[in-house]
């Protein structure tokens, strides 16, 4: 058995920078990151390779896992804000969490060469805009690096680190034990690994991991959140008023009919949709890349409902599960919907499609996405998409294509301290496993925080 002082189990958003920052810092701890994933240089998505045109189901999830996590293959945009993206400001406070993700942005400025513009909604009309038409616009400041130059920078930071750093790619923890006052974490490699200091930074992926390691040690945990919507996808001149401004508009809307909070999420000007397997279950999100020559016609962002869950139910993912297997059942992985056929209560049939003035980025099955959503949910977004109509004309066109489902898991928020230690002596969570943070940008500053406490 290899004995190490702390290991860390994934090497996301979190795990990546907690590397970065006890490498930095010149840290005299041995260090281990195991991660079920591949290293950075080896993930490739089939079908971003334009080898498939569907998710195949590769395992590992190559969009899903590996070094620098779900982030590395996604947009590469980075939100510097405590009013979206996470809790970190309820652990550190406003001005420290604000801190570290400035800190965060000048490491990657760095490894960038500086070249990267910083958007900003401050100062912008479009907030007013907003509110005259009741909608709330969210203030952050934006870095947008790309798929293809945030891959590039993640692969400097892990040449950085992998001389100082232990890393065990395609391996899985299997189980962590505690013995004679250290951690035993085994693999399914049949490995067995000890450390005084156990990190858990198992990203949305491993975040049902993350909750049975938990469970097991009897650690408290809140279930009780899951966004559930669809990614909308329309001519990127539609948007481009916003979208050159400040790149990524968040936009919050409370619905007349039921009072629900409808929010916009992961804005992708001249994007693609693309898809993502999350324990089997395909689900749709959007990535963009910096590269004039790499971009679409279009943009896509997704509209997301959140649904907050009280007794007796337990476990919101489930139900966000339930309704991504069905949309999976029905379409064989995700469905695809004209606006203007979901309003009219009809299919949007592959004849429809041929004459749809929107191309659409991702090849998806056409079909009828009000059998899959939930009527309150698929309410919610029919009443945003004509909310932001007003402050962008043309949302509501008839040729919007809508994508379900898009689900954003939220799993258990581990209770911790503001140290990011749980209640068991020495085992820690940090970033989107263990619910604290739901961004790039504070996920790695949770890496960044944790590294400074206990590297």
């Amino acid at each position: 058995m290899q004995n190490y002082d702390i290991i860390i189990v994934g090497a996301g958003a979190g795990g990546s920078f907690a590397a970065y920052e006890m490498t930095k810092n010149n840290s005299s701890k041995k260090v281990l990151v195991i991660d079920e994933g591949r290293s950075i240089k080896y993930r490739k998505c089939p079908i971003t390779t334009g080898d498939v045109d569907h998710c195949i189901n590769c395992r590992p999830c190559n969009i899903m896992t590996g070094f620098g996590g779900a982030g590395t293959l996604s947009d590469g945009k980075y939100n510097i804000t405590t009013n979206f993206g996470g809790d970190l400001h309820l652990y550190l406070g406003n001005d420290k969490a604000n801190e570290l993700m400035e800190y965060v942005d000048s490491v990657l400025m760095e490894f960038d060469g500086g070249k990267t513009k910083l958007f900003s909604t401050e100062n912008s009309g479009l907030k007013t805009k907003c509110l005259q038409n009741n909608l709330h616009l969210l203030g952050a400041k934006v870095r947008h690096f790309g798929t293809e130059r945030n891959r590039e920078i993640l692969t400097k930071i892990y040449d950085y680190v992998k001389d100082t750093i232990d890393f065990k790619f395609l391996t899985k923890v299997t189980d962590i034990n505690f013995k004679d006052e250290r951690y035993i974490v085994q693999t399914d490699k049949g490995d067995s690994f000890s450390a005084e200091k156990v990190v858990l930074a198992s990203g949305r992926s491993g975040s049902k991991w993350s909750s049975q390691i938990c469970e097991k040690f009897g650690i408290d945990l809140l279930k009780n959140r899951v966004d559930i919507g669809v990614r909308v996808e329309l001519p990127a001149e539609v948007f481009k008023h916003i979208t050159d401004e400040v790149y990524e508009a968040k936009i919050v809307y409370q619905t007349e009919q039921y009072n629900d909070l409808v929010r916009t999420f992961c804005m992708n000007p001249y994007g693609e949709v693309v898809t993502e397997n999350t324990n089997g279950i395909i689900t749709v999100n959007g990535h963009s890349y910096n590269d004039p020559k790499l971009q679409t016609e279009n943009t896509n962002f997704a509209i997301l409902v959140t649904n907050r869950f009280t007794e007796p139910f337990k476990d919101s993912n489930e139900y966000g599960e339930s309704i991504a297997k069905l949309s999976n059942m029905l379409g064989g992985g995700v469905l695809l919907q004209r606006f203007g056929d979901l309003v009219k209560g009809r299919r949007s049939s592959p004849r429809r499609m041929e004459k749809c003035f929107t191309n659409p980025t991702l090849n998806a099955t056409a079909g009828d996405l009000s059998l899959v959503m939930p009527k309150r949910q698929m309410d919610d977004i029919i009443e945003m998409i004509y909310a932001l109509d007003k402050v962008a004309p043309g949302t509501a066109n008839e040729d919007t294509l809508l994508y379900g489902v898009e689900v954003k898991f939220y799993n258990s928020v581990i209770k911790v301290n503001n140290e990011f230690e749980t209640s068991k002596k020495g085992l820690y969570a940090i970033g989107d496993g263990a619910g604290i943070t739901h961004s790039l940008s504070q996920a790695s500053a949770c890496g960044v925080a944790i590294a400074r406490e206990i590297g």
